[in-house]
């Protein structure tokens, strides 16, 4: 059975050290991960494949420029976050007239987009220990034992972590103005 956990950080640290098999193995452990978030986040299946074959494609390029191998994850995420806002703007600014049987999807994807950004914003505004079991339970499904095993955390530790960052989340989304209300009360 493969790994569902992100790489390890002897991977990432070779991989930053120029090591051009771990890197490479690095983009082919991130590769479900930065799928999922791509999948999630952007308008349309097309899209999510491009975002996803574009952050990779950065993470590459750049992995030096990561700091702290534990952050590959919301690294990764606000990569794909990026990439798919580019893609939506570019997508809103090519369409041109669209039939009116078609606006109300149209504009349930845009704010579907919007909203994803702002959970995406919020969720990388995290410290770091809340934003890494928030990431491994919430988004990768991970079992709450695991999280905590893979932390090096108790249950309790983890709980009382995950808690805190769905509080911080839900206070984040209620503070920041509505974009598709351009800035309004939020």
């Amino acid at each position: 059975m493969a790994d569902p956990t992100w790489p390890g950080e002897l991977l990432i640290d070779a991989a930053q050290r120029g090591d051009t098999e771990a890197a490479t193995a690095l983009v082919s452990g991130s590769h479900p991960h930065v799928r999922r978030f791509a999948h999630s986040l952007c308008a349309s299946p097309e899209d999510a494949e491009d975002a996803a074959q574009e952050a990779l494609i950065i993470l590459y390029r750049k992995i030096g420029m990561l700091r702290a191998s534990g952050a590959l994850a919301s690294w990764m995420f606000r990569i794909v976050r990026n990439e798919c806002l580019r893609r939506a703007r570019l997508t809103t600014r090519h369409q041109g007239p669209v039939p009116d049987t078609v606006v109300p999807s149209v504009e349930g994807e845009v704010l579907e987009r919007l909203e994803a950004s702002r959970v995406a914003a919020a969720i990388v505004a995290l410290p770091a220990d809340q934003r890494r079991v928030l990431i491994m339970r919430d988004i990768q499904g991970h079992s709450g034992r695991m999280v905590a095993d893979t932390l090096g955390i108790g249950t309790a530790a983890m709980k009382s972590r995950l808690h805190r960052a769905r509080l911080t989340v839900r206070q984040a989304l209620r503070e920041l103005p509505d974009a598709a209300e351009g800035g309004g009360h939020g």
